[in-house]
């Protein structure tokens, strides 16, 4: 619908964004209420809303604009009226008055073609003309680029965004340009910038289109996970999704485009690879740098190493397993080196182990994770501090780059890095770039995990290139063997059927059907409520839609679990309804984010800190709505702040995906299981969700989806390059 009236009043703006509150009369002397971003909107101005009539709990109804068309003020009193608004820089009541006695309806008119005659107006000298008129003209530019906008078919909201990053020339830049907006602009794809480009007359083969087409290409394999693609899949993919031209067409184009630097290309298992530049660099050069490391280590003095080892087993009244102390042993004589197994192979004891006999020969260790929660966890078995590895290598948040680089390397003699599947290759770029030559690298993880959520296969590709030494943990260890989840959890590595029963730390519920499971689910919780033990348990879905899936369980936990009640303070943001007394997670590192921690006992004590990780889980002890912020209490103890604005960086938790729950540890895991994509229901998937859990796991589901899910090891085939980037190296490192 569309609604023309006067602007009264402004009576709120945010100049960075241009969301804006205001009321105009409309043509029956109506005062409404008008809200969305309007930056070029003002008082006096006749204009013209486009938009919905909505109904605000607070402030009544109210149309919201979606756009908007400005009719500059023509009658004399429209003229005083928009100039007495004081949006014009030196123009005030009185001067706005005198501007009209002299020029009448013709005022606005004089001051953008004719300024020079507002020198015969009294106390307007040069300076004061030079700050009206660039203050005009810039209120008028605005209108111009909303307009220009507009054509384009921008919405007002992206106008704003695209305004903010470029300046005044900002729709002139985009009609040269429409592609470089996938880029620079978050939330615009290449249908976006394509529908941009086709406004501003671009033809479909334009060479132009395609070069940004197989560049977006490229880029969406990229947030899949891969660093590049065969050449003849980056053609079918590009043809048949984005561009809709002929596979000749973009094949010339790619070959030109890697012939001039634009792109990469690499010959691997007998196919082209076709990588963006940025992607090519990183694996390549991380190659390098790992081979470097390897070849760099410098020679401790001789101790007796097999000496030292028995005496810890002593100590610990532990016997390690031979592969266990051939990671020990190579951790001192290897200048880089991964340890990868499963469950209950002993992992943390080599970290017990390697870091105690590092620190009997006085060298400096450093111990991280990709994750806030994964690094506790190596905190609290190891009795040492670790940090995630953005904190590590001292993440810049303002220049979002690291501190920490081959110009500024990390002070340390052995670095370890646990849930190395976790990291990406240009985490891991950046993580080699900080890692002097002499100093050791020890990578710790398991292979067999879900991979990286960003761009590479990192651990999997060190391992298979031969070129870095591996240990590899088979034996389960008794005391771990005699824990279902861990036997289970092989067992389904190694393709088998788990043992199905009613075990204690691994019991099966069969729910045939989603509604039954979804009741399970619901009532297994609610018993887990009852004893007080909500904290004990996590939810976690392979999907994010379905009955089964994360979105809904949360909705559905949390009614049941956390219902409304007149003391529980509520927000909704966006799609989210926020409640004290909600499961929340963390779902990107903030560094800045302030936090605090009261000690308990007799003597408390408060503790003051900055960051909050990616993974963090707590409850909203809570909201407040006047001041607009929400207080989170993290399952550690720390307390912080959020204002409404930073809301989306907060998740439900009540059910996390089996990819979010990577690098956590649970008490208990709840597994609703009925049926799903085949994508996501894999044995990777299964094998994942299973070692989340330390104490026990519930299966809620039917046999034959797990079984489906054992059998299914057609998980999406992820291209990278950094194995054969290794191999090219040399020959494998003894």
């Amino acid at each position: 619908m569309d609604i023309t009236g006067t602007v009264t009043n402004i009576r709120y703006r945010n100049d960075d964004n241009g969301w804006t509150v205001l009321s105009f009369e409309d043509g029956n002397g109506n005062s409404v209420t008008a809200v969305g971003v309007m930056p070029s909107v003002n008082v006096g101005e006749t204009v013209t809303f486009y938009g919905n009539w909505t109904e605000h709990p607070l402030y009544g109804e109210q149309i919201r604009v979606s756009t908007y068309t400005v009719k500059m003020p023509t009658s004399v009193d429209a003229v005083l009226a928009y100039l007495s608004s004081g949006f014009i820089k030196g123009v005030g009541k009185s001067t706005a008055r005198m501007m009209v006695d002299k020029f009448g309806a013709e005022t606005l008119d004089i001051i953008r073609n004719s300024p020079e005659e507002l020198l015969k107006i009294n106390g307007i000298g040069p300076k004061k003309l030079k700050t009206i008129t660039g203050s005009y003209n810039e209120k008028i530019g605005m209108q111009d680029i909303v307009i220009g906008m507009q054509q384009l078919g921008l919405s007002l909201p992206m106008t704003m965004k695209i305004y903010k990053l470029y300046g005044e020339n900002c729709v002139q830049i985009v009609r040269e340009n429409p592609y470089r907006l996938i880029d620079d602009v978050e939330n615009i794809g290449f249908k976006t910038a394509d529908k941009i480009a086709f406004e501003a007359g671009y033809e479909r083969e334009s060479t132009f289109r395609i070069r940004a087409g197989v560049k977006y290409a490229l880029s969406y394999a990229a947030s899949e996970g891969n660093t590049c693609l065969p050449k003849d899949i980056l053609i079918m993919f590009a043809a048949n999704n984005i561009l809709g031209l002929d596979h000749e067409l973009i094949d010339g184009i790619i070959e030109k485009m890697i012939i001039e630097g634009e792109l990469a290309d690499k010959e691997m298992d007998g196919k082209t690879h076709v990588f963006l530049k940025s992607m090519h660099y990183l694996e390549s050069d991380s190659a390098v740098r790992l081979h470097s490391l390897a070849k760099s280590v410098e020679i401790l003095p001789l101790f007796d190493i097999d000496g030292e080892i028995e005496h810890l087993e002593k100590r610990y009244m532990l016997h390690l397993a031979d592969a266990q102390r051939e990671a020990i042993k190579r951790s001192f004589t290897d200048g880089v080196l991964v340890v990868t197994g499963g469950p209950g192979t002993g992992k943390t004891t080599i970290l017990w182990f390697i870091i105690e006999l590092m620190e009997q020969q006085k060298l400096e260790l450093e111990l991280a994770a990709p994750t806030g929660r994964a690094a506790k966890r190596i905190s609290d078995t190891t009795g040492r501090e670790a940090r995630t590895i953005h904190r590590l290598l001292e993440y810049n948040a303002s220049a979002e780059e690291f501190n920490r680089n081959d110009e500024y390397p990390l002070e340390s003699d052995v670095i370890i890095v646990d849930e190395m599947s976790m990291v990406d290759i240009p985490l891991f770029h950046s993580l080699l770039k900080a890692v002097a030559n002499g100093t050791r690298l020890i990578m710790v993880g398991d292979v067999d995990q879900l991979p990286s959520v960003g761009p590479g296969n990192v651990l999997r590709d060190v391992v298979n290139s031969g070129i870095v030494p591996v240990v590899r943990l088979t034996e389960i260890f008794r005391q771990a063997g005699r824990s279902s989840i861990v036997t289970n959890a092989h067992l389904v590595n190694n393709g088998k059927m788990p043992v199905l029963g009613s075990d204690e730390d691994f019991a099966f519920y069969n729910c045939p059907n989603a509604d039954i499971a979804l009741n399970s689910v619901l009532n297994l919780c609610s018993d887990f409520a009852y004893l007080g033990e909500s904290e004990k348990i996590q939810v976690l879905s392979p999907m994010k839609g379905n009955a089964l899936g994360v979105l809904n369980l949360n909705t559905k936990l949390q009614q049941t679990l956390n219902p409304p009640a007149p003391e529980k303070s509520e927000y909704l943001f966006g799609d989210v309804l926020f409640r004290v007394g909600d499961r929340v997670m963390q779902i990107r590192n903030n560094y800045d984010l302030e936090w605090t921690k009261t000690s308990s006992g007799f003597r408390k004590q408060t503790v003051e800190g900055m960051g909050v990780f990616n993974g963090d889980i707590g409850t909203v002890i809570a909201i407040d709505t006047e001041s607009k912020f929400m207080t989170v209490l993290f399952d550690d103890e720390r307390s912080a702040e959020y204002s409404f604005s930073m809301l989306d960086e907060l998740e439900l938790a009540y059910c996390i995906s089996v990819h979010k729950s990577q690098g956590s540890e649970f008490s208990c895991v709840v597994l609703p299981l009925v049926s799903g994509p085949s994508m996501l229901f894999n044995r990777n998937i299964l094998y994942t969700a299973i070692t989340r859990a330390r104490d026990r796991v519930f299966v809620l589901g039917t046999e034959e989806c797990v079984r489906f899910m054992i059998n299914n090891t057609n998980v999406r085939k992820r291209y990278s390059a950094l194995e054969a980037f290794l191999r090219e190296l040399g020959s494998p490192i003894a």
